[in-house]
């Protein structure tokens, strides 16, 4: 008996979805920062064993969009609803999930809900059992799990749950297969994770980044990235002065890409003002939010 499945993860912003994907796969896909919104699309990561096949979609945080790029990671969201066969809602001990409008849809899913309290060594014994109970009692149909994704705490627990309750299918993917994603789109995010961590304020809600170049040689990978921002000033912020802020973020990519390519690589990254992209339907599709 083999079986397969989508098991889509749903939460706010900061309550360490990507965390757990991460882990429960055991490869860094998703990138992970201390700020909201640093998952932009949908992304897949699948779990491949001789008798399951497990495929986790990690999503947006939600929010209220507030502009044509938030209506976009919105989107992933809801698709992510439509065509699950378990979900993993993850909150934490001092931050409850409160958008009616998913909390809706799940509670009419005919799919599994595993509700999971996250983070929980950053609360006492106590403060984890009360909200246990809480959600127990507002949500009596879904299993409630505490975990700490960070801690690997509870996630052979959680595993084992999800294979117990996987409906039976053959794979949806090659077992050769780790994501849908092709190497384009990490590079871009690890690039874009450099600038997270780098930058303050606007700048990192105000970038995207698209690989204009990859030329792989025997030795080598040349890549070539545009980073675009909304604004000139922006442009100025993420250069530097003498071009020193941008080659530090530079420097960190092209470690990480290296380590996640295997190989050596040259990168080269350029900064172009792209005039209101996050709210330009042509310029989001052609970043792969359509």
């Amino acid at each position: 008996m083999h079986k397969a499945g989508f098991v889509n993860i749903l939460g706010k912003p900061n309550v360490g979805k990507s965390t757990l994907m991460n882990a429960l796969l055991g490869e860094n896909l998703s990138i992970i920062t201390p700020k909201a919104q640093t998952t932009r699309h949908r992304i897949l990561g699948i779990a491949n064993e001789e008798n399951y096949q497990i495929v986790f979609s990690d999503t947006p945080g939600i929010i209220k969009p507030g502009y044509k790029l938030q209506e976009y990671m919105m989107g992933f969201v809801h698709t992510a609803i439509e065509d699950a066969d378990i979900f993993l809602l993850i909150s934490q001990v001092d931050n409850d999930f409160d958008d009616e409008t998913i909390l809706e849809k799940l509670r009419k899913t005919e799919a599994p809900v595993l509700l999971l309290i996250n983070k929980i060594d950053l609360a006492t014994q106590d403060e984890v059992i009360a909200k246990c109970e809480q959600w127990k009692k507002d949500f009596p149909n879904f299993k409630v799990l505490p975990i700490s994704a960070l801690n690997n705490f509870n996630l052979d627990q959680l595993m084992d749950k999800i294979v117990e309750i996987l409906p039976e299918s053959p794979p949806y993917y090659s077992k050769d297969d780790l994501t849908d994603r092709p190497v384009r789109f990490f590079i871009s995010e690890i690039v874009r994770e450099k600038i997270l961590m780098n930058y303050q304020k606007e700048i990192p809600y105000s970038v995207e980044v698209s690989v204009d170049s990859f030329k792989e040689e025997e030795k080598i990978i040349h890549i070539r990235c545009v980073i675009h921002v909304v604004r000139d000033s922006q442009k100025g912020i993420l250069i530097g002065h003498q071009g020193k802020a941008l080659k530090k973020i530079g420097t960190e990519a092209r470690k990480d890409i290296e380590k996640f390519l295997g190989k050596h690589v040259f990168i080269d990254l350029h900064v172009k003002v792209s005039k209101n992209w996050r709210d330009n339907d042509m310029q989001l599709g052609r970043f792969g939010y359509k």
